[in-house]
């Protein structure tokens, strides 16, 4: 007769999640960025189905970074690539939401440039020092990338079809914050590298 497993041994099993997983999983955000920006730029502005899941699929990609950096800290698999393509990804997924938004006329371009010239900056730096560390995302950047999603996610979707115009003024705070926070998280980056490099030296 076999003897029934014991609870205490249930209780202490733990589930295995592929060490590739949250790299996976970032990699799937990558290549959504493209299949947004061409839906919502065939929608062309319409404001019709195309439009609506643009949006949705930008909130569920963008969503998904909590997703693979909860896994690779839970279970211990944070790795350098990791650390590498998750700001990459966010950076292609709000880049691509705020190059179709101008096109469209629905966002300044200048809004545009500045967080481009930041975030590919930023981005360019990262693959200069590889060699020496790798610059992972601090606060400051990972809550700029929150208020853009915010912001971003309210402008793509075409809720002023709905409840009518005043849901812009929602929209234009949160960019504003998103904007300010973007350079201010610029500064923070290129000041913390400063100091790092004034350390290494003394």
């Amino acid at each position: 007769m076999t003897a029934a497993p014991d609870p205490a041994d249930c209780d202490t099993e733990t589930v295995t999640v592929p060490r590739q997983l949250p790299n996976a999983i970032t990699v799937v955000r990558i290549l959504c960025a493209p299949v947004f920006l061409w839906m919502l730029l065939v929608d062309g502005g319409a404001n019709g189905p195309l439009r609506w899941w643009a949006a949705v699929l930008f909130a569920v990609a963008i969503a998904t970074d909590g997703i693979d950096g909860y896994l690779a800290r839970r279970n211990d698999i944070v790795t350098d690539l990791g650390k590498i393509l998750d700001p990459i990804a966010d950076k292609a997924l709000t880049g691509c939401a705020f190059v179709g938004l101008s096109i469209l006329a629905e966002l300044p371009w200048w809004i545009t440039v500045v967080v481009l010239v930041r975030e590919v900056g930023i981005t360019i730096y990262r693959f200069i020092v590889i060699g020496d560390h790798v610059l992972a995302a601090a606060w400051m950047g990972k809550l700029k990338t929150v208020a853009q999603a915010v912001a971003l996610t309210l402008a793509l979707l075409p809720l002023w079809t709905l409840v009518g115009e005043w849901v812009w003024w929602p929209t234009v705070v949160m960019m504003t914050i998103a904007v300010i926070l973007t350079i201010a998280s610029g500064i923070d980056y290129a000041v913390s590298e400063v100091r790092g490099r004034r350390r290494a030296r003394a």
